[in-house]
């Protein structure tokens, strides 16, 4: 990568061969797959591995990789005759080590003081290195960033950024980056982040063990840095620690690149043809956009109207209220060539009231009998405060005689729904249940999890094979979803008092900004159907607002780490209460996004909203154009990103083996004959088409 120009395009590297350009160093919980105690070892088991003056010296692919056991430093020797810095010493030192040994694969050591073991070998081209505690604890460790050559940050939120390292937004409090932290398991897409070193070089950093990790953000001399800390927990399971480092060409996509491998060679990536392979209903996603649906717009006429209008797909989902599609609008829908799908949960429960949303409403004693305890015995609070968060470990200990999932499921697909659309199950918020009737770990939950939801995906839950989605799907979750509808939204922390009107205010008071709007008029709510600009909000938040909008969209720093990763899995769609219509100032913007991405776009409809024929206009416009475009190249692999200018406003992606390429000019200005706010896309052996979606939207 050409750090001076700014031009930067992503080298797929050989798989675990001796051709592989990538240096792969990880910390990885081999403990769990069975190491043998540490012994000497010839140079069969541990061919290359050498101590010498205290340190450990492992031959990886591209370079030698040496650790320091006193500090759990690593640096980089490339086979250029480059020194790179992988990690600086841990923040909170790990003690003083024990004899350094050979091990079967590698070398071992210890940490008495602490209660930590570390073992390191080779493996296909990695450098492993365990880390396990006999205790409760926590380890600030990897400290990264500090290499004086790195440039870019690369940071998996939402669909993913690359932040310049000395960058001043995002250096200073107006980002509300420096001083965070976020947790890898919830809050960060992938468990991967990532360096640009100077031209050519970078550094990729991987957490398989995300559960009780975390990623904090510092700056230093005007640069960012992070370090990452994991908390060992045996009552959670998170005696182990897991973290990969691979040496990378710097593309600002490397470490998603780096985690699409591991998870193929850990038999752990999804495949979307095959998922459509299995339910061939799957397939219909492939140029579709997403929408919500209110009032007529759920019924047979509305979705008429949207086939009249010549929108060939569409997914279109709807509350499980009292008013649902019915088998009729179901039939139409498929004859339309959509699919149907409801808006359920199996995450929350609380008492029947006026106000109750259906799907809160369980029989029996489920609520409060399924309530997650927290460690002092109290539930832990629901949606918005209500009722209680609902353990997966009790339903899974029911479902054998009880079926309450099932029978859930089946009711609300009684109309002939193929798709299901299941909340929060695939977002990262893990819980550890102190109940003793059904305890659980974060781990088990996950588990749990991903259970229930390849039971609706294989059909053994209800019979018929389900086309899932879930909201904000970790990466995972990718194997039993079809999409998401999240993971497409880098989504700043200012968004929640956005949306819920509580800059200043306690959530139980009053709102101190009603400018998002709230749950009313039933038929089409504000909170959804209603276009906010910053103009809008009261003087005092406008700048906040402004700020999480830069952070969220400006596409200088937007790049697509969850494709790069997942494209050709699953579908990944931003968050459905931010619709199309939700941001009219950042319409062109996100429009270009996703024509540059091949992800849909998503929206909210409603006979009864205002704007209800311009919404039917742009969305029928836009999945025109998106739909041959996702229907050849939605279930390939993303192979390259680019950037084809300086200031980073001319992108470009490129899918499969050439199956489409597509240039999008963010900028005011042409490049190359494209020009600004424009996108131009090319299927393999076609010509270039063209979109400006500022002709098509207002």
């Amino acid at each position: 990568m050409d750090i001076s120009t700014g031009k930067s395009s992503m080298a797929r590297p050989a798989r675990r061969s001796g051709r592989r350009t990538l240096l792969v160093l990880a910390v990885a919980t081999a403990l769990a797959a069975g190491l043998t105690p540490a012994a000497t070892a010839g140079p069969t088991h541990a061919a290359g591995v050498r101590i010498h003056a205290g340190r450990v010296e492992l031959p990886v692919a591209g370079g030698t990789a040496t650790i320091d056991p006193t500090t759990l430093a690593i640096d980089a020797r490339t086979d250029d005759g480059r020194t790179l810095r992988v990690s600086d010493p841990a923040a909170d030192a790990p003690g003083r080590p024990g004899h350094v040994t050979m091990s079967g694969r590698g070398a071992r050591w210890s940490y008495p003081g602490r209660g930590l073991n570390a073992e390191a070998h080779v493996e296909q081209g990695r450098l492993l290195v365990t880390i396990t505690s006999d205790r409760d604890g926590t380890l600030a460790w990897p400290v990264t960033g500090t290499d004086k050559t790195a440039s870019a940050l690369q940071l998996p939120r939402g669909e993913g950024l690359s932040l310049p390292v000395a960058d001043t937004f995002w250096n200073s409090t107006r980002a509300q980056l420096v001083g965070s932290e976020e947790d890898m398991a919830s809050q960060l897409t992938l468990p991967v982040w990532g360096y640009t070193l100077g031209a050519g070089r970078g550094i990729s950093y991987l957490s398989p063990t995300d559960i009780g990790t975390s990623l904090a953000y510092a700056s230093q001399g005007g640069r960012l840095r992070t370090t990452a800390k994991h908390a060992f927990s045996g009552g959670n399971a998170t005696r182990d620690y897991t973290v990969a480092f691979s040496l990378t060409d710097g593309s600002p996509v490397a470490p998603a690149v780096d985690y699409r491998h591991w998870l193929a060679d850990h038999g752990e990536l999804g495949s979307l043809s095959e998922k459509i392979r299995k339910n061939p209903e799957t397939g219909r996603l492939l140029g579709a956009f997403h929408a919500y649906t209110w009032g007529g717009s759920r019924k047979t006429a509305g979705i008429e109207k949207l086939n009249s209008l010549g929108v060939s797909r569409l997914w279109l989902g709807y509350d499980a209220d009292d008013s649902p599609m019915t088998t009729a609008d179901v039939t139409a829908a498929q004859k339309a060539g959509y699919l149907v799908g409801p808006y359920d949960s199996f995450a929350n429960g609380r008492d029947k009231g006026p106000d109750t949303p259906p799907n809160s409403v369980w029989p029996d004693n489920v609520y409060p009998s399924f309530c997650v305890r927290r460690a002092d015995g109290t539930p832990q609070p629901g949606f918005h405060k209500q009722g209680c968060y609902l353990s997966s470990q009790a339903f899974e200990q029911a479902e054998p005689q009880r079926h309450y999932l099932a029978d859930r499921t089946r009711s609300l697909i009684a109309n002939g729904a193929a798709s299901y659309f299941l909340d929060v199950d695939a977002a990262g918020e893990l819980f550890r249940d102190h109940d003793a009737a059904h305890p659980m770990t974060m781990a088990r939950d996950r588990a749990n999890r991903l259970a229930r939801m390849r039971r609706l995906t294989d059909g053994t839950a209800q019979q018929a094979p389900l086309v899932l989605g879930s909201e904000a799907a970790g990466s995972w979750a990718n194997q039993v979803l079809a999409f998401d509808h999240g993971s497409g939204t880098p989504a700043d922390g200012r968004l929640w008092p956005m949306e819920t009107g509580h800059f200043d205010s306690a959530q139980d008071q009053p709102k101190d900004d009603p400018a998002w709007g709230g749950y009313t008029p039933a038929a089409a709510p504000d909170t959804f159907f209603k276009p906010v600009r910053v103009g809008d909000f009261k003087p005092e938040h406008r700048a906040a607002v402004a700020d999480a909008l830069k952070a969220m969209y400006d596409p200088a720093y937007r790049v697509p780490l969850y494709e790069t990763a997942l494209h050709g899995s699953l579908i990944n769609v931003e968050r459905w209460e931010l619709s199309f219509g939700k941001l009219p100032d950042q319409k062109v913007t996100r429009a270009l996004l996703a024509m540059l991405y091949n992800t849909p776009l998503n929206f909210v409809l409603s006979d009864k909203d205002k704007r209800y024929d311009q919404n039917l206009r742009e969305l029928a416009a836009l999945q025109k154009y998106f739909a041959p475009l996702h229907q050849a190249a939605g279930a390939e692999e993303l192979t390259s990103f680019g950037w084809l200018t300086a200031d980073r406003t001319v992108q470009r992606t490129v899918f499969g083996d050439g199956a489409l390429t597509v240039t999008a000019n963010f900028g005011g200005t042409a490049h190359d004959g494209l020009p600004g706010g424009c996108v131009d896309a090319t299927l393999k052996g076609g010509k270039p088409q063209r979109l400006c979606p500022a002709k098509v939207v207002s």
